[in-house]
Parts: C-alpha cells; structure tokens; sequence
C-alpha cells in the first residue's frame, strides 16, 4: 500500500506478502496509526492506494468503505459491545452456523464465558473474546494497534501465544513499541520515523542492526532466543545458558527468550570471582565509543563499559573474554 499525507507529514510504502505478518515500528507520531487508519479505510488521506489481492480497496478513484473491506482492526481496548453477552458479541458479523462461534470461542480459550457480559470479564478474558469476534468473519487482513499494551503484565504472555497461534496463515500488519511482540508474532519489520520508512527487513534483522534513532533505541536491550530447561534457565540457540527471572509459565522444552541490558553485562579477561549464576565466554566482534561509555559486541551480545575498562581489558575483535551477568537482571519470557 502507498500513502501520503502532506497535513500529517506521512509519505509511507509498505507490502505485505499473502500470508504475512509485518510489525510496524516507531516513536509516537511517526505514522504507524496513520497507516493502519488508511487501510481500514477510517481516514482518507490526501493519496492512498491499497490493495488486498486483486481488490482495490482505495487508488484509482475508488474508496471502499470499512464495512466492506474484510479488514478487521484489534485494538489496545477489546471494545466489546456492552449489552451483549461473550457469545453474542462473537456472533456479531457472523453469518452461518452458530457452531462458528463456538468454534472461535473454544479456539481463544473462552467458551465458558459464554453467557458472561464485557463487564464481568478480566482485561485478559475480554481481550481474547476480542480476538475472537475480530477473527470469526475470517478477514482478508487483520490489523492489529499494540494489542497487548493495556494488559495486565501477568497475562501478556498468554494472549501473546493465543495470538501467534490464530494469525498462523493470516495476513497481518502489527503496530507495537515491543521488540518481544514482534520477534513472537512477526516474519518482517519497517521502522518508521517522522513519516517515512527508514528501515525494513526480517524483525531479528531490524532489531539487530539498527539504522535509526528509534532502532538504535530498540537494539539497548538484548534479546536472545533459545529453549526452556526449567522455570528460570534457559539454552540459547548457541548453546550458552542464562539462569534469569521469568515473567510468565516457562515449561521445560518450550521456546523462550531472554532480554536484559548491556549494563548489566559485566566483562573480564579472567574467569571472575564470586558466584555470578551467569558466567559465559565470548568473542569480541566489535567496539563503538559513545562519549565516556562503549557499547562492545561479544558474541552476538551487547555489553556497556566504559572507555577506561576498554583499554585496560584491551578489549578489541578477536579478543576472548569472559562475561557476568546478574540472573535477576535477566527477564525469561515464553516465546
């Protein structure tokens, strides 16, 4: 799709494949609402062109209205009709046999909610009746605007894993300031900044090797993929294991992820002292100065240590170093 907007500054180009995901990612006001706004056809901006397969939904003196898109939006707010029950609001848009909504309902977990109202639901509960009256009409596109930012922390990642498992197979454009949604539920990634697309790729690609302020921002945090050995360990993909402190159900043998920051990678040149729970080897790939701090790359890992410690460690590519990491500075995610 292609808009632009010369009152909002936005001049965006985006694509997405059958089938895809793609998060959009940037600082607020960069344009990400602006592009989903257009593609569901609530704001009509001075030029769009979107096309879902072979429907042209706007461009070439065509609007299609939002009603009759098959586009579904979902989001921060589940926005579920009041005076309805959980069943009811399903079956809404619904046309066929009930046994959809069952279906729907069974598939997010909330079939015994049935017969409940919005009002006697949790924020969790509600959000997945959400996703399910959202993909029971079976859209060509779903658009998702930070989905799970009004979550309660305690439930973000079980409707993360609900939501990776019913967009499998759909056509999806996620808006998301959270690198960890966009690893679980993304194939690529654009960052928008002031407007315009200034990076896009696969979302590890764009998270690794930032070419923006706003990616620069996003890449302050390690995140490293590997498999559950327990409720606190981790192996990465490597084969390194980090001990951290989980933030929802890790089970043995599930994917996981763990995010902490550089400042709380410590470097040596010797095996150190103590009992650090996370001690690992790596390899120093590379070393940016900023200001009276550096920012040093180790084996895929980002460490921050000051200038001073850079030259005295002598840390330079090549070099083989030891790393410490607190385990409570480690956060274990269930990917």
């Amino acid at each position: 799709m292609r808009l632009r907007d010369p009152v909002r500054d936005v001049d965006l180009e985006v694509a997405v494949a059958s089938g895809e995901t793609l998060a959009v990612m940037g600082p607020n006001g960069a344009g990400k609402s602006t592009l989903l706004a257009t593609i569901a056809g609530l704001l009509r901006p001075a030029e769009a062109e979107v096309v879902v397969g072979d429907r042209v939904l706007a461009g070439d003196g065509t609007w299609v209205r939002p009603h009759l898109r098959s586009v579904a939006l979902l989001g921060q707010q589940p926005r579920l009709f009041p005076h309805l029950t959980v069943r009811q609001n399903v079956a809404f848009g619904l046309r066929g046999d009930p046994e959809d909504v069952e279906h729907w309902l069974g598939l997010v977990g909330a079939r015994e909610l049935g017969d409940r109202r919005p009002r006697e639901l949790s924020g969790g509960q509600a959000q997945r009746v959400a996703i399910a009256r959202a993909l029971a009409v079976r859209p060509d596109v779903v658009l998702l605007d930070e989905p799970l930012a009004a979550l309660d922390v305690e439930a973000v990642p079980e409707i993360r894993r609900l939501l990776r498992q019913v967009l499998e197979g759909s056509t999806a454009v996620l808006v998301t300031h959270d690198p960890l949604d966009a690893l679980a539920l993304a194939d690529r990634a654009v960052i928008v900044e002031r407007g315009r697309v200034v990076h896009e790729g696969p979302v590890r690609d764009v998270l690794a090797h930032p070419r923006s302020a706003f990616g620069a921002a996003l890449a302050g945090v390690n995140l490293v993929d590997g498999v559950a050995l327990a409720a606190d360990r981790m192996r990465t993909a490597d084969g390194r294991e980090l001990t951290g402190t989980p933030t929802g159900g890790l089970l043995a043998g599930a994917g996981a992820t763990a995010t902490f920051s550089p400042s709380a990678v410590a470097v040596h040149r010797e095996h150190p002292s103590g009992s650090p729970r996370n001690v690992l080897t790596g390899t120093v790939l590379g070393v940016e100065v900023r200001g009276t701090t550096c920012r040093v790359e180790i084996s895929g890992w980002l460490a921050d240590v000051t200038t001073a410690a850079v030259a005295e460690l002598e840390l330079e590519p090549g070099r083989e170093v030891w790393l410490s990491i607190k385990a409570t500075e480690v956060h274990l995610h269930p990917a």
